[in-house]
């Protein structure tokens, strides 16, 4: 019999409305929110169900929101009788829901982290000196190199290498308005400009990376009830000792999710669960592999269904 990963979700995937349903329908899901909202000291259930976009987009109150989303999704999931999985991933911050997930770290302690983490992110770099942008239809060792090529003395690196085709790219404005151009002469079908507050995943995160390296030596972090594949290494971890260094490199290193989910497969996951707002990474999962199922969990009726065929 195959294997299942539950896959969650990063910034990017929020809507206003998330969990909304959730919380209306299970008792697990209001627990969540509950203690996501004593944690931070504010509502951050009335920002995912009512707020406005633009508050929704602030850094620092997408990753709590989406965090507390996941996390609602998933105990709302497993309480209505959802599998143990075998493995668990996260897409950047959705490292963090899986921590959750997998027993190693506490909604309440990732809550103010993922919070935290944003207004670093954010304050890492002037609005305006940073940019990211998207590569479509060219691998990522191409993309990688002609990365090299185009910084010329500045930052510009892979971001997110998202599927054989889709890598994201970030850095200095001008190092990736040159590296767009170099990628489209290489064949690159689409390169996008993406509508970000900062550059994430590159060296010009040094200055988040530093300050939330402290804030995670002061967390006790428990043992993995299940293998998680890390955004920095693309390996699996059940060590409690691995993972304050993997969630602080990860800030400035690239998010190597083709290699996770082709690693995950090879371990013999044949079956995704997204588990969280969106379906981002169930479309990434379909690039990678059509040899494998997908599935999600974002509200009441995508939990019915994922049960009725897991």
């Amino acid at each position: 019999m195959g294997k299942t990963a539950y896959i969650f979700p990063g910034q990017g995937s929020q809507s206003v409305g998330m969990g909304k349903d959730l919380f209306d329908s299970f008792e697990s899901a209001k627990t969540v929110f509950a203690e996501a909202d004593e944690a931070l000291g504010f509502e951050i259930s009335d920002l995912c169900f009512g707020g406005t976009d633009e508050d929704l987009a602030l850094t620092e109150n997408t990753q709590p929101a989406i965090l507390t989303a996941s996390v609602a999704a998933y105990k709302s999931f497993r309480s209505e009788g959802g599998p143990k999985p075998d493995f668990v991933a996260g897409h950047s911050l959705g490292e963090y829901s899986a921590l959750v997930a997998a027993g190693a770290l506490t909604l309440t302690d990732a809550a103010k982290t993922v919070r935290n983490r944003g207004t670093y992110m954010q304050e890492a770099v002037p609005v305006g000196v940073g940019a990211m942008a998207a590569i479509l239809g060219l691998d990522s060792e191409t993309v990688t190199d002609i990365c090299a090529k185009a910084a010329e003395g500045e930052v510009c690196s892979p971001a997110n290498i998202n599927s054989p085709k889709q890598t994201v790219i970030a850095g200095h404005v001008a190092a990736v308005e040159r590296a767009c151009e170099l990628l489209k002469d290489a064949g690159a079908r689409r390169t996008v400009m993406l509508n970000v507050s900062a550059p994430f995943h590159c060296a010009l995160m040094m200055p988040a990376q530093e300050r939330l390296a402290a804030d995670l030596d002061l967390i006790e972090f428990g043992d993995l009830d299940f293998p998680l594949a890390e955004n920095v290494s693309a390996c699996l971890n059940t060590e409690a000792e691995r993972v304050a260094t993997a969630l602080t490199e990860q800030v400035s290193s690239p998010v190597r999710w083709l290699e996770i989910v082709e690693n995950l497969i090879k371990e013999g996951a044949d079956r995704f669960v997204e588990i969280g707002p969106g379906k981002v990474l169930s479309g990434l999962v379909r690039q990678i592999s059509r040899d494998v199922a997908y599935f999600n969990v974002t509200d009441q009726e995508s939990l019915r269904n994922t049960l009725n065929n897991l």
